[in-house]
């Protein structure tokens, strides 16, 4: 029987995949999962590899919050570890977190407890930059291991408008809860920057984005059944076909958000100023204890609801944040205790760079108070002591790590001349450098012989000049080579192949003009097969 020519064609790659690929959507599309309308998972890639272990992590994640058994005070503990003062946000928190696992267990335990009315402890951080707001929700994330978001609210607008939509926060949950949305749906999503969707006043009305980034916002705090699939999310498609494919079930299409718990935070300046001027025009004894605050951040402790909603927060919104707590800003005594006491201190990583190159690197308390001080005057909190510090030793990480030093001790000079200490620094230490590159002149002739199998022997007077060069053009060691001998293994080669040299003596002149050295040794080497070195050849054979 005679086969036409599409008999005799191959499959093109990955065809029999497409097809196969192009059934399961179908099926699924049949089965009700995919919305109306969604667009087709594309018929050139495959689902993505389940995550190993994905399964078995989100069950651990589970087994956790089923023997959740952490009390208020644990989390206290626990965080004053890493996180300095803020002990009244830290005593909210821990409140907040152990009310709603506790809560969370409950239902798990009883699922028909999760269709009664729960009220949950949604909460508003306020306080000025750096005071490690951001830094406390990080920890508690760690300590419990309970799925996580952190965005940002700046990101966000309302359908319409450039940007990303509210219910993308509830899908980066089940992702982060390896595809579980059972596991997903007692989740902590926390929003940073969100002073910044205030509706600010303006002449034609509203903020219209920021309003309704807060409407949507809203819809989620409240309780929401939000789906899973975007209609524009292919790779979610692939992962939702995926598993399909283990199960033989379609995926779990919504998720409720009823028992997320949201967390927010922002600076809110604008507030501080706001709630000091009715302060000020108030009767006085109007703040509780009669005192009259006297830092701005202090201010942000008397807001009030109406505070909140002429800042520009829809009522509906603020109101479900019952929760307000204020963090500290830090002092200079503050900011000392962070690099004394806290785990994983900027100090600490400081430490550890230098030991990367192996210094040992110490520093008084006197310097350290100081770095405090300087830093307290960029007012970002807890971030200036990054910006000192890495101004200070930022010349000393280029410097040393190529030099013989292996320890040091920063003082309160090193804070505040940082030029003037690592110049003595390095004169101290002036000999040991010299050594150290002469050491690597040697390490040079030992790499080359390896390398090429010619031996170099360096002069006394050819160590020192490329002692002095690499000084006084500061450069290492290795790039002087590379700028000078950089033909000298072809050359020297040549030179072997016609005399059976394999021992070159490297003179002064050699370094002061390598390539007009190198030539002439070349030239002689064709004059001279015999390999005998002239008077003037600076270099002698060994054979």
């Amino acid at each position: 029987m005679a086969m036409s020519d599409h008999d005799h064609k191959p499959s093109e790659p990955g065809e029999d995949w497409r097809k196969h690929l192009g059934d399961k959507i179908r099926q699924m599309q049949s089965s009700g999962f995919f919305p109306p309308g969604a667009p087709a998972a594309p018929a050139d890639h495959g689902p993505a590899a389940a995550p190993p272990g994905g399964d078995a992590a989100a069950a651990e994640k589970l087994r956790r919050i089923r023997e959740f058994n952490l009390k208020p005070r644990d989390i206290r503990d626990y965080l004053d570890r890493f996180v300095i003062q803020q002990g009244e946000a830290k005593k909210v928190l821990a409140v907040a977190i152990c009310d709603h696992y506790n809560h969370v267990r409950q239902c798990l335990e009883k699922p028909e407890l999760r269709e009664r009315d729960y009220a949950k402890q949604n909460i508003v951080l306020l306080g000025p930059t750096g005071v490690g707001k951001t830094y406390l929700m990080r920890c508690i994330a760690r300590m419990i291991g309970v799925p996580l978001v952190k965005s940002d609210a700046t990101k966000f607008s309302e359908t319409g408008y450039v940007g990303h939509d509210v219910e993308d926060l509830v899908r980066d949950l089940v992702r982060v809860a390896e595809g579980n949305a059972e596991l997903a749906q007692y989740g902590i999503i926390y929003i940073d920057e969100i002073d910044k969707i205030a509706g600010a006043p303006m002449s034609y009305g509203r903020d219209v984005s920021g309003r309704g980034v807060q409407v949507n916002l809203l819809k989620l705090m409240e309780e929401t059944d939000v789906s899973l699939q975007s209609q524009t999310d292919l790779l979610g498609q692939m992962e939702a076909i995926m598993q399909f494919q283990r199960s033989g079930q379609p995926p779990r299409r919504t998720l409720n958000t009823r028992h997320v718990l949201f967390i927010v935070s922002g600076a809110f300046d604008r507030l501080a100023d706001q709630v000091k001027r009715r302060v000020s025009s108030a009767p006085i004894g109007f703040t509780a204890d009669g005192k009259t605050p006297k830092a701005d951040y202090e201010y942000l402790k008397l807001a009030q609801t109406r505070d909140f909603i002429d800042f520009g927060f829809e009522p509906e919104f603020i109101g479900r944040l019952p929760v307000r707590v204020t963090c500290d800003a830090l002092t200079a005594d503050d900011l000392q205790q962070i690099m004394l006491t806290s785990e994983d201190s900027i100090l600490t990583q400081y430490r550890q760079d230098f030991s990367g190159y192996g210094i040992d690197f110490t520093i008084t308390k006197e310097a350290i108070a100081e770095i405090a001080q300087r830093a307290i005057l960029e007012q970002t909190g807890a971030r200036g002591l990054m910006t000192v510090m890495e101004r200070t030793f930022r010349n000393f990480k280029f410097q040393l790590p190529s030099t013989a030093i292996k320890n040091f001790e920063a003082d309160t000079n090193t804070v505040s001349d940082p030029p003037a200490a690592l110049k003595l620094l390095l004169s101290k230490n002036r000999r040991s450098q010299r050594n150290l590159l002469k050491s690597e002149v040697a390490d040079f002739a030992r790499r080359f012989k390896e390398e090429h199998g010619l031996s170099l022997v360096f002069s006394d007077e050819a160590v020192d000049l490329l002692v002095e060069v690499c000084i006084t053009q500061d450069k290492t060691m290795r790039t002087i080579f590379s700028e000078k001998f950089h033909d000298f293994q072809h050359g020297l080669k040549l030179i072997s192949k016609n005399t059976g040299r394999t021992t070159f003596e490297i003179t002064r002149a050699a370094v002061e003009s390598p390539d007009q050295e190198l030539s002439r040794w070349v030239v002689e080497s064709f004059q001279r097969p015999d390999g005998a070195a002239s008077s003037a050849a600076p270099a002698t054979a060994k054979t």
